[in-house]
């Protein structure tokens, strides 16, 4: 120690700033001296200056130019300036010198104070400041050329101004490292006289010189990567081509220590910044925010989740969840939604290269000789395209991801593939053959769009299917053609589309199997609507249908109204079963809400009972509470 601080604002020690007490380990007198760094707050209010084994500490001794005695050995043993302790470990130390203190008669109380302790990441060894010699870089001329020259846009731009703040702060670099692996320090002692050679090429007579054992920072070599990987420093065709990159991809914790290390290292050495954009994303967390450490015991290894659900659910995952600098929660059930999501996918594939069969060859779209449904699928499989490229260039992944599952899974999958059904089973060979080609160059498509997310899926499809090159990262990405002739057809494909859900829908409401046969009329010109009545009558079970241009609705008939057509239900079921059905219902929810409200004021339950039943007893006495309102809803209806 060589003095002791406290707060100038503190009075309780006003009085003694400037004298000297005395350090009962050594009986050597310390200043007192005063500075605004002292949290008076903070334990006694009084700190001890350790500038050697202390960074903050150190940085005091600096202002006050203040000596800088190292009483430790590099074992963490205690030195010829510890006196007696000499020899002694670093907690051998401390043990007798509280029991000197004791026998002095100063002990007043021991006290344990929670703080941050590093720790060696492989040995989990206390690790003990120490004041050494390094090689250190001078950051002011390279942060400010950073600053003036670099032209890096970062997305999003709030972390523009956290470089920034970070350059205009930069202070000098610490480069040397003592370890085994790295990059030499290009520094040169000569052997006789000791002379320092610090240089990029080494020594004409090297053979007189010892190179320094330390290593570079890992950071400083890293920061070469953007343009050492391309042969630099010769000029070679790779680096011409690749040198500067168009977008580098990262972390915010680490803009700091490569980020900006790169950029600076780029401009000195190439003139050049190393990169046009820098996007920037977030950590991932466990599923409760918090940050992943071995201390929480909340790490995911990323190889059982893959060997678990596949890589690509994973990639899919971080890719559809993560938006540009924010965090991201690990919630292992939306890895299983994206595996479920690729399962959907291959189904189709091979739902589809079934199809197509061995002798299918892909030709050119002729869209004028489409049918209404293809016509409405291929104008979705455009929306799609201008959405996620335009997403993409916005390196909105997430949001690019959204449109194509919303896509994939409801317009291609749910619709448009089970209508395929219907269509080839027509007999119709013109209407058969430009389906197939409508079906390849869907599915082709959505397998070259899958690629950036789930590269090993995508491949795997994509070599399936006919004339395929030989890889997907070979396929042009798809660029969007104008289809004429939609209009006029598409608001009747949606029409189509959601009056099949709302047939559904109806007999979910009142209790039907999805099987249940219906009568059903239609209101409309009859012949446009003709090639949509075998669609409607498969999935809706209808046992008759009737499309007149003028229907008059019955007593008892359920309507839904569309822009191109009105439907009709006749009524499909006798009122009396279904209520007697839904007071049914109705009794058994009453008695689980009861059941629940009993549960849940019993004070025993409360206190003895798992948190997690608890929560689960309340989830299902507001799902019962919400059933109720809905069956209560059907009956009035029905009355």
């Amino acid at each position: 120690d060589v003095a002791v601080f406290v707060n100038p604002h503190d009075g309780r020690y006003a009085h003694l700033i400037g004298k000297q007490v005395i350090n009962p380990a050594d009986d050597r007198r310390l200043v007192v001296m005063a500075d605004e760094y002292v949290d008076k707050e903070f334990g006694t209010g009084v700190m001890k200056c350790t500038p050697a084994h202390d960074p903050n500490d150190f940085v005091l001794s600096e202002k006050y130019h203040l000596p800088k005695p190292i009483c430790m050995n590099i074992d963490a043993t205690m030195n010829s300036l510890a006196g007696k302790y000499q020899g002694l470990d670093r907690y051998e130390c401390r043990q007798q010198l509280l029991a000197d203190i004791k026998d002095k008669g100063l002990f007043v109380k021991v006290e344990k104070i929670t703080h941050s302790v590093g720790h060696s990441e492989r040995t989990d060894s206390v690790v003990e400041p120490y004041l050494s010699k390094q090689w250190f870089i001078k950051m002011r001329p390279l942060a400010d050329r950073a600053l003036q020259d670099s032209e890096v846009d970062f997305i999003p731009k709030r972390f523009q101004k956290i470089f920034r703040n970070w350059m205009e702060n930069a202070e000098d670099w610490c480069i040397s490292r003592q370890l085994w692996w790295g990059h030499r320090i290009p520094v040169y002692y000569h052997k006789v006289t000791g002379a320092e050679v610090c240089s990029v090429d080494t020594p004409s007579d090297v053979e007189n010189y010892r190179q320094d054992e330390d290593v570079l920072d890992t950071w400083f070599s890293s920061a070469l990567w953007p343009f050492a990987t391309l042969g630099w420093p010769n000029l070679t065709d790779d680096y011409k081509r690749y040198y500067p990159n168009s977008v580098m991809v990262t972390a915010y914790d680490i803009i700091f220590f490569w980020v900006s290390r790169m950029i600076f290292q780029g401009l000195e050495f190439t003139g050049k910044s190393p990169f046009e954009k820098c996007v920037i994303h977030g950590l991932i967390r466990d599923a409760k925010g918090r940050k992943m450490s071995k201390s929480l015991g909340n790490g995911i290894d990323p190889l059982e989740v893959i060997d678990q659900h596949g890589i690509d659910a994973l990639r899919y995952f971080l890719m559809s969840s993560t938006a540009p600098g924010q965090d991201t929660r690990y919630i292992e059930e939306k890895v299983v939604a994206g595996s479920n999501f690729l399962n959907k996918i291959w189904n189709s594939a091979r739902y589809v290269l079934a199809l197509l069969g061995d002798d299918f060859a892909p030709v050119k779209i002729n869209f004028q000789d489409l049918a209404p449904l293809e016509l409405h699928i291929l104008q979705k499989h455009e929306k799609t395209i201008a959405a996620v490229t335009r997403n993409m260039d916005k390196y909105q992944f997430s949001m690019a991801l959204k449109h194509l599952y919303s896509y994939v899974y409801d317009d291609f999958c749910s619709r448009y593939l089970e209508m395929t059904k219907v269509t080839l089973g027509l007999n119709d060979q013109a209407l058969s053959s430009s389906t197939k080609q409508v079906l390849y160059k869907v599915l082709k498509d959505i397998v070259v769009m899958m690629a950036p997310y789930t590269p090993f899926v995508a491949e795997e499809l994509y070599l399936a299917l006919p004339a395929h090159r030989e890889s997907v990262m070979l396929e042009p990405y798809p660029q969007m053609e104008r289809i004429k002739g939609v209009r006029k057809h598409h608001e009747a494909v949606d029409d189509l589309y959601q009056s099949i859900q709302d047939i559904r829908n109806f007999k979910v409401e009142r209790n039907l199997p999805p099987n249940h046969p219906l009568r059903i009329k239609i209101r409309a010109n009859k012949e446009p609507f003709a090639n949509f009545s075998r669609y409607l009558a498969r999935f809706a079970f209808a046992k008759q249908l009737v499309i007149e241009a003028e229907i008059n609705a019955l007593k008892g008939d359920v309507a839904f109204f569309y822009s191109s057509f009105d439907l009709l239900i006749e009524e499909a079921v006798d009122k009396s079963e279904l209520l007697a059905k839904l007071a049914k219902e109705e009794e058994r929810l009453r008695f689980e809400i009861s059941r629940s409200e009993a549960m849940l004021a019993n004070e025993r339950f409360l206190s003895k009972a798992p948190s997690d039943k608890i929560r689960l007893e309340k989830e299902k006495y507001l799902k019962n509470k919400d059933l109720l309102g809905a069956v209560m809803k059907k009956i009035a209806d029905l009355k």
